[in-house]
């Protein structure tokens, strides 16, 4: 279960999902409702039914369920209209929408009137079988998750489960749901497991820059005219002694002067595929006139967004361990359950955050009002800058107003980053898109801390240290847990 290279595991689907290569409206017949899926060179690279040959994707339609609460109505967005032919829904295809931001992010744009494809390989529940952690809220299967939007709301969210990383998998699920917008959110997105072991490192870069590579090629042969939304990170930035811009900076040397892409100092092997993403992807938009926008995405916070409060079923994901939890979710965890607050180093490290509400707003914001062809566009997603220790004090602070005892501890950093620096990263264009965000008020710290307070028996103490060092990486896959 330590090694990456050499996991399986099993899935169980209901026995309403046919495979097709092509979404169909009619009845389904039955199937088979075992599978293996094997991880071997690539995890997840196919879908294998047992004894029989390689399945390339297969397609839920989701089905009602007996659920008797219903979503209010909400008002049509997500059209397209031209001036010869009536509107009609904008078809996103959401690349990683079974994870922490694209499953809000499908549900939100599903709810706003846009046609919604999930795409996922469903990799991000194996890694928590082979670290052993756990989402601090239960995570119901994919397919339920579907069945209760559909009864909720009436709206299907069309399912593809497969690699992009397989290219036959993906341009078949291109030309089968023919997308006039990709959000991708489907790259292994955490720098502490890049830095585990070899394997994992490998594994990260061939994931997140091959897949991202395979999506560029499938737009430019199946839907020339798609938008590319593209989930970056603030972290391809570093932290550099002068302000960051967005996406480029205008310098002048030795008499002459150009507008460049902004030098990037990433810190991981993780962030270093992003850059690399941001890299392809620039090309292809000038080689291939390519419409694209990068979203460099700060640190995400929360978990409730108004279309995952309105069943448990769906519930978002609510990671609190060292490797996935990001810093004010693990905060809230360990102040819930008593834990002191883990500061790694002097805790000055500072960077940009934002509320999942935010996410899925800026991500139909940058859909409603795409790139060019030929664009490449690149916003800064954030709507607040913290320091490790500012984040601290206000955790402590809402707790107390709880009845919480939180303390603080620093603990060895293991990372390989500056401690104390300067941070002053540019974040407008979005604002001047619309975004109205949501900042981290004392009513929402009181929400999360009532809400890790309530799942708290749920927690795993031996997951809250961190456990992953940058400089002990090593060529010897190796388990992370006690």
């Amino acid at each position: 279960m330590a090694h990456l290279l050499s996991t399986s595991c099993s899935i169980k689907l209901s026995s309403g999902c046919k495979c097709y290569s092509k979404p169909l409206n009619q009845g389904l017949e039955a199937f088979p409702t075992s599978f293996t899926l094997q991880a071997s060179k690539y995890p997840f690279r196919s879908l294998v039914s047992q004894g029989q040959k390689p399945l390339r994707n297969y397609t839920v339609r989701a089905t009602t369920l007996p659920i008797s609460k219903e979503a209010p109505p909400q008002p049509s967005f997500g059209t397209l209209q031209t001036s010869n032919e009536p509107s009609k829904p904008q078809r996103v295809m959401v690349i990683g929408g079974d994870g922490y931001c694209g499953w809000a992010t499908a549900l939100h744009l599903s709810n706003r009137g846009y046609e919604v494809a999930i795409v996922d390989s469903l990799i991000r529940r194996l890694f928590d079988h082979q670290l052993g952690i756990d989402s601090l809220t239960p995570i119901s299967s994919i397919q339920n998750r579907l069945r209760c939007w559909k009864s909720l709301t009436g709206k299907s969210i069309e399912l593809y489960i497969g690699d992009i990383c397989d290219f036959e998998f993906l341009s078949e699920t291109f030309q089968s749901f023919e997308p006039d917008a990709v959000v991708h959110f489907g790259e292994q997105r955490s720098a502490p497991y890049s830095m585990i072991d070899r394997s994992r490192a490998v594994f990260t870069q061939n994931n997140n820059v091959i897949g991202t590579l395979n999506v560029l090629f499938a737009i430019k042969e199946f839907r020339e005219q798609c938008h590319l939304v593209k989930l970056g990170t603030m972290g391809e930035y570093g932290t550099p002694n002068i302000d960051i811009e967005e996406g480029y900076i205008t310098i002048t040397h030795n008499g002459r002067t150009d507008t460049l892409p902004y030098p990037k100092q990433a810190s991981s092997f993780y962030h270093l595929s992003k850059v690399h993403d941001s890299n392809n992807i620039a090309f292809t938009c000038k080689a291939w006139g390519i419409r694209a926008t990068d979203l460099n995405q700060g640190v995400v916070y929360g978990m409730r967004t108004d279309e995952t409060e309105m069943h448990e079923e769906l519930c978002n994901r609510f990671d609190y361990d060292g490797v996935f939890g990001t810093a004010l979710n693990r905060f809230c965890v360990q102040a819930a359950v008593g834990h002191p607050l883990t500061v790694y180093g002097k805790g000055g490290q500072t960077r940009g955050y934002l509320d999942i509400r935010d996410t899925v707003q800026c991500v139909e914001l940058a859909i409603a009002k795409p790139a060019q062809p030929g664009e490449f566009r690149v916003f800064n997603q954030f709507t607040e800058q913290f320091s490790v220790n500012e984040l601290a004090t206000l955790v402590t602070k809402a707790g107390e107003k709880l009845g919480l005892n939180v303390q603080t501890i620093h603990v060895p950093n293991p990372r390989v980053e500056a401690e104390e620096h300067y941070y002053n990263a540019k974040h407008t264009k979005l604002v001047e898109l619309g975004l109205e965000p949501h900042l981290l008020s004392d009513s929402l710290l009181d929400s999360l801390l009532n809400y890790t307070v309530k799942h708290k028996d749920r927690v795993d103490t031996k997951q809250i240290m961190p456990s992953v060092s940058w400089r002990k990486i090593g060529v010897k896959p190796r388990t992370i847990t006690a």
